[in-house]
């Protein structure tokens, strides 16, 4: 008896190993993957088609974007360090009365958002005696003036530095704000993030006012500050709610190693001890490890990197087969990116509208479903994105 016939037979049931999106090798290919599907997942094509509309052109490296109550749009001009109300016909009236930025390199203005409590939200690189730093303020928007403008948060300690802000905004139902920060790049900001007396390289949660929830994890620690959500983050440029109100983030690795990240309150996510990527000269970081104990994993990574920005779990309206999946903006990379989750894992990937070759700074969702995109250049634009019929 043989058994060579049920060997070929299994052979052929077997499915072949899937391909993941088409991109270029690892920058750190040494570095293995703690479990499988941490990244490179399967390559997936989305039976939706989707048509884009330019709505405006002209944004001075736009940032972040939040549809108003009446169906105009409200956009941050990073570089122009300023807040822009952006009409459907795409005119573009700038808001006056918001405090001024420090808009070098990658300050200016950030994020901007609307979550329905009566006031405007905005992030920005606030100049400063020393430096400066991510501050984030609110005010009330009359007409294009912002009115009983007030800064409510701060990050501390200031530096002298011009990238790493983060600055992407969050609102849970339970009336808070998520703020998002970076560790500002230079060694004496990168060497903060998981220490817990900075706010640098840090997620951070407090009240709309800019006080402190009672139930942060640090909240009366010694030598911690009360306001820090999570710590060990490197520059986390898109953060969104799921379905079950978690926090998720995508932050930028240095030469390989972008995560996606399950936040959990008061957890190290590892940076600069651990991670996926390498100095930008191609030496090691830290002691070049990955896993570290008491340090979480990322959900999945990118190398070589994408450039995350903006992020969205998408409700699923106009386009069912998109409920649930994740939509980040891809500056590196030039795509809209679709992550398709099956529980917590990365299951599938697709890279969408790179024929465009603009690089996605911001992504948002709108009431029908639609998506909104911002693209990132001295001539950016103020993308709609909608299923085709």
């Amino acid at each position: 008896m043989t058994i060579r016939p049920l060997i070929l037979a299994a052979l052929i049931a077997a499915p072949a190993c899937a391909a993941p999106v088409q991109q270029a090798a690892p920058n750190v290919p040494e570095k293995r993957p703690a479990f499988a599907g941490q990244t490179r997942a399967e390559a997936v094509t989305a039976k939706t088609q989707l048509a884009v509309t330019e709505i405006a052109t002209g944004l001075n490296r736009p940032w972040g974007v939040a549809v108003m109550t009446d169906g105009r749009f409200l956009v941050s001009e990073k570089a122009a360090g300023r807040l822009t109300i952006v009409g459907a016909d795409g005119t573009k009236t700038p808001v006056t009365g918001t405090p001024a930025t420090d808009a070098r390199n990658q300050g200016g203005m950030l994020g901007v958002a609307i979550p329905g409590d009566g006031w405007v939200y905005w992030s920005y690189a606030e100049p400063r005696e020393g430096g400066n730093g991510t501050a984030v303020a609110r005010g009330h928007l009359v007409g294009s003036e912002m009115r009983d403008v007030a800064v409510i948060f701060r990050q501390m300690p200031t530096l002298d530095a011009a990238q790493h802000y983060g600055g992407r905004l969050v609102f849970p139902k339970d009336g808070t704000l998520i703020i998002t920060l970076g560790e500002r790049s230079i060694l004496p900001g990168r060497m903060q993030a998981q220490k817990l007396d900075s706010l640098l390289g840090k997620i951070v949660r407090v009240n709309r006012d800019g006080s402190v929830p009672k139930d942060n994890p640090f909240v009366g620690k010694d030598g911690a500050r009360p306001e820090i959500w999570s710590y060990g983050n490197r520059n986390v440029q898109g953060a969104a709610l799921d379905a079950r109100g978690r926090l998720w983030e995508v932050e930028h690795g240095p030469q390989g190693g972008d995560e996606l990240n399950l936040i959990v309150k008061g957890k190290d996510y590892g940076w600069p001890s651990i991670g996926y990527g390498e100095e930008y000269s191609g030496k090691p970081i830290s002691d070049n490890a990955t896993q570290a104990p008491g340090m979480e994993q990322p959900v999945y990574y990118w190398d070589p990197v994408i450039a995350p920005s903006g992020m969205i779990f998408h409700s699923g309206k106009a386009a069912p087969e998109f409920k649930g999946n994740i939509f980040v903006g891809g500056l590196r990379s030039m795509a809209l990116v679709r992550l398709v989750l099956k529980g917590d894992k990365v299951v599938g990937e697709e890279r969408l509208l790179t024929d465009r070759k603009e690089r996605v700074r911001d992504v948002i969702e709108g009431p029908a479903g639609e998506m909104y995109l911002l693209t990132d250049d001295v001539n950016g634009k103020l993308l709609k994105v909608t299923p085709v019929p």
